[in-house]
C-alpha cells in the first residue's frame, strides 16, 4: 500500500511540471522536497524557506543543511506574520492568515521563475485536525500532494527512514505563535521567549518539547515518559526561565500532546497543531 502511494505521488508530481515545495525542513516538507527531486530532477524544483518572526533561528539553519544535502536549490525569503493584520490578535483561524502570507509570497515568485505550482507538506493525518491553513492553500489553488494521494505521517516516517532521510525520526514541529493561548496577543518579545526557552530544553536533551506561555507562566511540556528527567533537572531550567522572563515555571503532568492548546476550542472548530 505504501509503495502504491508513493507511485501515486510520483504520477501526480509529474502532472505539475515544475514545482517550488514550501520547505520547512520538517517531516512532511522534507520528504515532499526529496519526492519531487527524485520524480521532476533538481532543475524542476525549487525550494523555498520563509524566514520570519514565528520561526525559530535553529529551524531555518537545518533547512539550507537539509536542501544542500538533497542536492536542491533552495532560497530563504523574508516574511512578517506579525505585519498581517488581525494575525497579532490571535484569533482561532490565526493559521489561515499565516497560510495567506506565504501563498501570496510563493506565487508571484513561481510565476516570475517559470514554475507552474506551488506545494506543501500537508498530509492526510491534517484532515481531522484544526488545520485552517489548508483552507488557505485550496483558496489559492496551491496543491499538497502528499494529502492528495492519502499519505500519512506514519508512512512518510516509514519511507523516510528506508531513504536515508535524517528527518525519518524528527519531532513534529509548529510555529512558535501556536505556544500563545488564543485570543492572547502575539508579540515579539513573547515570541523571542519562547524560542529561548525551548532551545535551552532542547539542548538539555529534550527533543521533543513544547513551552506554552501563559503570560508570565512557561508551562513546559515533553513526553509523559520525560517528566521525571525534567523534575531532575528543575533548578537549572527554572533558573534559565527566569532569566528569560518568565515569573512562574511549571510542568504538565500530561506531557506533550500536539495542539494542546485547542483543548479550550469548541468540538466543531477543535483538533490539534
Amino acid at each position: 500500500m505504501i509503495i502504491q502511494k508513493y507511485e501515486a505521488l510520483g504520477e501526480l508530481l509529474r502532472s505539475l511540471g515544475k514545482v517550488v515545495v514550501a520547505f520547512s525542513g520538517g517531516v512532511d516538507s522534507t520528504f515532499l522536497l526529496k519526492a519531487a527531486l527524485e520524480f521532476l530532477g533538481p532543475d524542476n524544483v525549487l525550494a523555498i524557506t520563509a524566514d520570519s518572526e514565528t520561526y525559530p533561528v535553529r529551524e531555518r539553519e537545518e533547512t539550507i543543511q537539509l536542501a544542500s544535502e538533497l542536492g536542491a536549490q533552495h532560497e530563504v525569503i523574508q516574511t512578517s506574520e506579525l505585519a498581517i493584520p488581525g494575525y497579532a490578535e490571535n484569533p482561532t483561524n490565526r493559521c489561515y492568515f499565516c497560510k495567506q502570507e506565504l501563498f501570496s509570497h510563493l506565487q508571484p515568485l513561481a510565476a516570475q521563475r517559470g514554475y507552474h505550482h506551488v506545494v506543501f507538506g500537508a498530509i492526510a493525518d491534517d484532515l481531522g485536525e484544526h488545520r485552517p491553513g489548508l483552507q488557505a492553500a485550496r483558496d489559492r489553488g496551491v496543491r499538497a500532494p502528499l494529502l492528495e494521494v492519502g499519505m500519512t505521517k506514519a508512512e512518510i516516517r516509514h519511507l523516510s527512514r528506508q531513504f536515508g532521510l535524517r528527518t525519518w525520526d524528527k519531532p513534529s514541529f509548529a510555529c512558535l505563535s501556536s505556544r500563545i493561548p488564543y485570543g492572547e496577543s502575539i508579540t515579539l518579545e513573547k515570541l523571542s521567549m519562547i524560542d529561548q526557552a525551548e532551545d535551552f530544553l532542547m539542548q538539555l536533551g529534550f527533543r521533543q518539547v513544547r513551552v506554552r506561555q501563559h503570560d508570565k507562566q512557561a508551562r513546559i511540556e515533553v513526553p509523559p515518559a520525560q517528566l521525571a528527567e525534567v523534575v531532575a533537572v528543575a533548578e537549572t531550567i527554572v533558573l534559565k526561565l527566569k532569566e528569560i522572563g518568565y515569573t512562574f515555571v511549571s510542568l504538565d503532568l500530561q506531557g506533550y500532546r500536539s495542539g494542546s492548546l485547542n483543548e479550550v476550542l469548541p468540538v466543531s472548530i477543535g483538533g490539534q497543531v
